[in-house]
């Protein structure tokens, strides 16, 4: 877009990028006839990414909860086993939990929207099997005490790092920790294929486990269309995986530009009245990798994030809320969850929190007008409160 056109543009929250590589190898599926799974592109994806992230196996699925379910599955977690993960999270993440009979247990979040490591000790039992690491938006979980607790007790680690593509944790690549990690290619994500997922792990008799359970349990030692368990469709197609591989190549540059885009809107905002910016650096010294752009709003401030988003969005600045905590889900209600439990620190940034547009196809122009956009009705709202504040 160009600045001249800044004045009515309406700014969504999320554009991707697309490098220009992708289309070449889109147009060979085509050409060559190879669209399904059962294409070349896919094994080719499996192996760069995996590469990339120093795991041994890399199985590419439908999407981001779909590596999840065939995650939780494949570690054999079932009725009456405790996972512990974060309450401020998506609900794909609970979702094949609560569906496979386990048991979801929840810590709250620390200052960096993660889950709290220092409270999982406290939530442990002998029934415990698993914890959920989510990288969340801005920077890892810390994870050097959850693997050495787990190293203790023999519990399994499911690391979701479908937003820190990317970004690195205790010098190694995010989806390189524990037994099993999760990513999602959504067109938000860092590398997108429209939509799609990758399972990654290292113990070749679980990626074994996983390639069936993507593939509706297919045997490749018995008989086609014969099953002895249920598994799913989650198949990616030859298309999916190409334009991944065309993305991947970019993967670097990517993450440098999504921390462009995040310090030039700190730059841009930095006293804004009433909105708390993202930190540069976490306590461990690790970058922001600004996956998104996600502001609080401030306590002194009458308004929650809704009522801001509404104001922004009536001067065309997309925004998106904050996820919303498991223990308050109303579909966990009739099933007896998380009753009477409270996690402040997801409580209030579900509350106040939101972020703006960060996709990787924004220029700079467009960073300015959307931050002066924010300024202005910031500026109005705490105005309106009775005088600034930060």
């Amino acid at each position: 877009m160009s600045a001249m056109d800044l004045s009515s543009a309406a700014f969504p929250v999320n554009t991707p990028k697309f490098w220009g590589d992708e289309k070449e190898l889109v147009a060979n599926c085509i050409e060559t006839g190879w669209i399904s799974s059962e294409g070349p592109a896919v094994k080719k994806f499996e192996a760069k990414l995996a590469s990339k992230c120093g795991r041994r196996h890399a199985i590419a699925c439908a999407n981001g909860t779909a590596a999840l379910d065939i995650a939780v599955k494949a570690l054999q977690l079932g009725k009456g086993d405790e996972v512990i993960l974060p309450s401020f999270c998506i609900i794909s993440v609970i979702t094949q939990v609560v569906r496979g009979g386990s048991v979801p247990v929840l810590v709250d979040s620390d200052s960096t929207f993660n889950m709290d490591v220092a409270q999982i000790r406290e939530r442990l039992t002998p029934r415990t099997k698993a914890i959920i690491c989510v990288h969340t938006y801005h920077f890892p979980v810390d994870m050097e005490p959850v693997l050495a607790l787990v190293k203790e007790r023999g519990i399994k680690v499911i690391e979701d790092a479908a937003e820190m593509i990317g970004q690195t944790c205790l010098g190694r690549p995010c989806g390189s920790f524990g037994d099993i990690s999760t990513m999602s290619f959504y067109p938000n994500k860092h590398i997108t294929t429209g939509e799609g997922g990758m399972v990654l792990c290292d113990a070749p008799d679980l990626a074994e486990r996983c390639q069936q359970l993507r593939n509706l349990c297919f045997d490749p030692k018995k008989r086609r269309f014969v099953h002895e368990e249920l598994g799913w469709n989650y198949r990616m197609t030859n298309l999916q995986a190409a334009l991944g591989l065309g993305q991947l190549s970019h993967l670097e540059e990517a993450v440098s530009r999504k921390r462009e885009i995040g310090r030039l809107y700190t730059k841009l905002l930095e006293g804004c009245p009433g909105l708390i910016l993202p930190p540069d650096k976490n306590q461990k010294s690790e970058s922001n990798i600004y996956w998104v752009y996600g502001v609080e709003v401030a306590p002194s401030v009458s308004c929650d994030a809704d009522a801001v988003m509404k104001r922004l969005a009536a001067a065309k600045v997309g925004t998106r809320p904050f996820f919303w905590p498991m223990h308050e889900q109303p579909v966990f209600e009739p099933m007896g969850f998380f009753k009477g439990q409270s996690f402040p620190v997801a409580e209030r940034i579900a509350r106040r929190g939101f972020y703006i547009p960060s996709g990787l196809a924004l220029e700079d122009h467009e960073v300015e007008e959307v931050a002066r956009r924010i300024r202005k009705v910031m500026e109005e709202i705490v105005s309106a409160d009775g005088g600034y504040s930060k």
